[in-house]
């Protein structure tokens, strides 16, 4: 059996992976000089309730340890994939509340989890462009959870001066445990709602797209790079 395959099933070995890579974010993060823009906005928001956070998958390595617990916890959406299932291992480690999507069921008992939640005060956070992509293309999915819950959308993006890109579909990046970092939050003008002409949704769409565009961007600058995606 493949070690997908094994990752699939297991959720001890998820989790016993999500444990090393915990392990090494961890290392990552508390090694590196970060700057952070937009942290104190984000929180301000979560003052009010909670938040809608999406972000592009390629820079959503470090979104669990960077989100501010103490100031609202989170349910971050993952799919049964093997990254998937440990992403959801990771993001429990850190305090998170991680909620396991199909690609290929209704989800109609997890949709229902999200939107208790939601009631309960948790915020919400995604990949714009996951599980499978196609890359820095907005799916459905995050217009879809920004019109139910009418909630607020946030961005994350991170960038670090020392990493590397995987060879996966969104060319993941992956920090190195030393260096400079930034990670930005920015907030999406505006709320969408469930009432939306298919031409509103797809400005909800492009404004989206345009929103981590930017951010990600920001990112970038503020460690001295040039934009990427």
């Amino acid at each position: 059996m493949s070690l997908r395959r094994k990752i699939e099933k297991s959720n001890w070995l998820a989790a016993r992976i999500a444990t090393l890579a915990g392990w090494y974010l961890g290392r990552c993060n508390r090694r590196i000089s970060w700057k952070t823009e937009g942290l104190s906005e984000l929180q301000a928001a979560l003052a009010d309730g909670p938040v809608l956070l999406v972000m592009w998958h390629s820079r959503s390595i470090m979104g669990a340890l960077h989100w501010p617990v103490a100031d609202g916890p989170l349910s971050s959406l993952h799919d049964s994939s093997p990254v998937g299932r440990v992403s959801g291992a990771l993001q429990r480690r850190v305090g998170l509340q991680p909620i396991r999507m199909s690609r290929k069921k209704a989800n109609r008992a997890a949709s229902r989890m999200v939107l208790k939640r939601v009631k309960e005060g948790v915020s919400i956070g995604m990949t714009g462009d996951g599980p499978l992509g196609p890359a820095l293309s907005v799916k459905d999915a995050s217009l879809d959870w920004a019109r139910a819950t009418g909630m607020p959308v946030f961005c994350y993006a991170f960038s670090v001066t020392k990493g590397r890109r995987l060879k996966s579909w969104d060319q993941m990046l992956v920090p190195h445990p030393s260096g400079k970092g930034a990670y930005v939050f920015a907030q999406l003008d505006g709320k969408a709602s469930r009432k939306m002409t298919p031409e509103e949704i797809e400005v909800l769409r492009a404004q989206m797209h345009q929103l981590m565009v930017d951010t990600t961007a920001r990112a970038d600058r503020l460690v001295g790079l040039d934009p990427g995606p």
